[in-house]
Formats: structure tokens, sequence, C-alpha cells
């Protein structure tokens, strides 16, 4: 949320924020704000990513928002956006509240989608350590002083929840999204977070089976003027799977046969849908790679008559 607004240009960086007294009396982790100062946005993100800080996390709620409560609405509301299907919002913080709760696939697309769409400050997430205030604290990711390539994202730990994290390592072209919950203890948490980033590296590849715009089939139109339309994939299909599985991947296409005429480029006509075993299935729009305009009234009359009479088709 702080993100958008930033990039959107509704704050700015250098912005400062007010520190209320419950901001400063707020528990668990802390950037250790000081009661009535001021503070950078700039520096309140540091606070919350780096250091965990909970009244860092309310700060930038009240300065931005005017209260908690108004910014976990727009919390739940870009969680809608984003796609976060199973996910509500109670707090800033992230503390135990009954109608608080995410589900580790969405932890995932939410770190997928603050890569993508943020990458001017994605920096934040592998920065080491900051000092504020006179106090210096570590970044709590493991995997940032293992040497695995990891370049964030974010730690977490309740009672209730163990120890948590969520991470992406990049090693050359290729990044990997880590989601990691219930560990005993920070030691588990930065073993096990180590051994399963090792582990899917070594038995999990990606595959790209189509660049954007490539033609995947060209399939038949009916009383169009021309016989055919190419289909296209809109983006790059990269696919990740078992590295045992590739040989039993299958490519399948899927779309109402035959397409009427007119057909506008771009235009949705189908999927695309690949399968493999012990993954879930990969869908994507397979669109039309070219305009294509009805037959002329002369053309449309004789293919009509040639399919009510030979039962053909053009």
């Amino acid at each position: 949320v702080v993100f958008d607004m930033l990039k959107q240009g509704r704050a700015k960086l250098e912005d400062e924020l007010p520190v209320s007294e419950r901001a400063w009396r707020l528990q668990g982790s802390k950037m250790f704000v000081p009661i009535g100062g001021r503070i950078t946005i700039d520096d309140l993100l540091k606070g919350v990513i780096i250091q965990s800080g909970n009244d860092a996390c309310l700060v930038l709620a009240e300065g931005l928002a005017g209260s908690e409560e108004a910014f976990v609405e727009l919390m739940n509301q870009k969680a809608k956006e984003i796609g976060l299907q199973d996910s509500h919002f109670a707090n800033v913080d992230g503390l135990p509240s009954p109608d608080h709760w995410m589900t580790a696939r969405d932890l995932a697309t939410l770190s997928m989608r603050t890569i993508k769409d943020f990458p001017e400050y994605y920096h934040y997430y592998g920065q080491m350590d900051y000092e504020f205030n006179n106090i210096k604290q570590g970044n709590r990711n493991p995997l940032l002083y293992k040497g695995v390539g990891a370049d964030g994202l974010k730690t977490g730990h309740t009672e209730e929840a163990g120890y948590s994290l969520t991470a992406s390592v990049k090693r050359e072209d290729r990044r990997i999204i880590l989601v990691l919950g219930g560990l005993p203890s920070m030691k588990a948490r930065a073993q096990e977070s180590e051994r399963l980033i090792d582990w899917a590296f070594r038995e999990f590849n990606d595959y790209k089976l189509f660049a954007a715009g490539d033609r995947v089939e060209d399939v038949e139109v009916w009383l169009g003027s021309e016989p055919k339309v190419p289909l296209t994939v809109a983006k790059d299909l990269v696919v990740t799977l078992p590295r045992k599985s590739r040989k039993d991947m299958k490519v399948t296409i899927d779309y109402d046969r035959p397409v009427p005429a007119p057909v506008r480029k771009g235009q949705a006509l189908g999927k695309l849908v690949v399968t493999a075993p012990d993954v879930p299935p990969t869908e994507v729009p397979l669109i039309a790679g070219a305009d294509l305009d009805r037959m002329d009234t002369l053309g449309r009359v004789a293919t009509l008559a040639g399919y009510l009479v030979w039962g053909g088709r053009r």
C-alpha cells in the first residue's frame, strides 16, 4: 500500500510523519520511534522491513491514512485487487487477531507482485542492517547471510504461528519464492529455509515454451475473409516443473471451433493448458494474432450453400 502511494505520487520518501503515543507504546519488535517525533517515510520503511518495527507500521498507517483502521481498509482493498484469495487483515502490525489471517499461497503472490510491481523499492528487503536513534539492528532474514543469492523478503514470529519466512532467492536468471512457517526456533528457520532453497534449485527448472507473440496454432474461422487465424500468447510462457516431470509434460489447446468471423487482434479465443505429474496445471489465454474480417456477401452465400449441400465447411 505504501509503495503504491509512492509510485502514484501521493507520498514521497522524504515526507515526515508524526509519532503518536500509541505508536510509541506498541509492543513487539520495534524500530524505537521517539514519542512526538517526526520520521521520514524512507526511514519508516527501513524500520518496517529491516527491523520488523511494529511501531513503524503504525506511524505509517496513521500518517498516510489518518488511522490504523483506515489503513487496514486500504490493505484489504489492495488484497482483493491483486488476487489474494484467502487473506484478511485486521491490523498493521500482524499481531494475532481472530480477523487477521493470510495463507502461504497468498504470501507468495504478494511477494511476486512486490518484486514485479515495485522494483524501485525492492532494495529495502536486501539491506543487511539499519541504525535508527543510535540503535543498530540487523535484518532478521537468515538467508541474506548465507551467500545463496537471497535478496529478500521478510521474517515473522508470533507464539501461535511460530517462526516464519517469506524469502526470494535469485541465481542467474532464475528466482524462487519460498514461504515457510511454523518453525520452533530462529535456528530451525535458518536451517530449513536454506535446505528448501537448495532443494528447489536442484529439483526444479524453468522451461520457456513460447515467447510473447509466438504462433501457437492456426485455427479455422467460420465465414472469415481468410480460412484461418493464428493463436498466440500475449506474454512469455515459462513453466516451473520438477526436472523428472519434464518428459511427461503435455500442452493442449482448448477453444470453441470453428471461430466465427470477424476476429480482432488480441481477442481472447481460448486457452493453452500445460500439465505434468506432481504439479497443478498452468493455464494461459490464447489470443488472435491478427485481424480477420468476415468474407463478403457472395462468399458467405457460396459457403453456406456448400455447407447445406455437402456438409462441408470452408
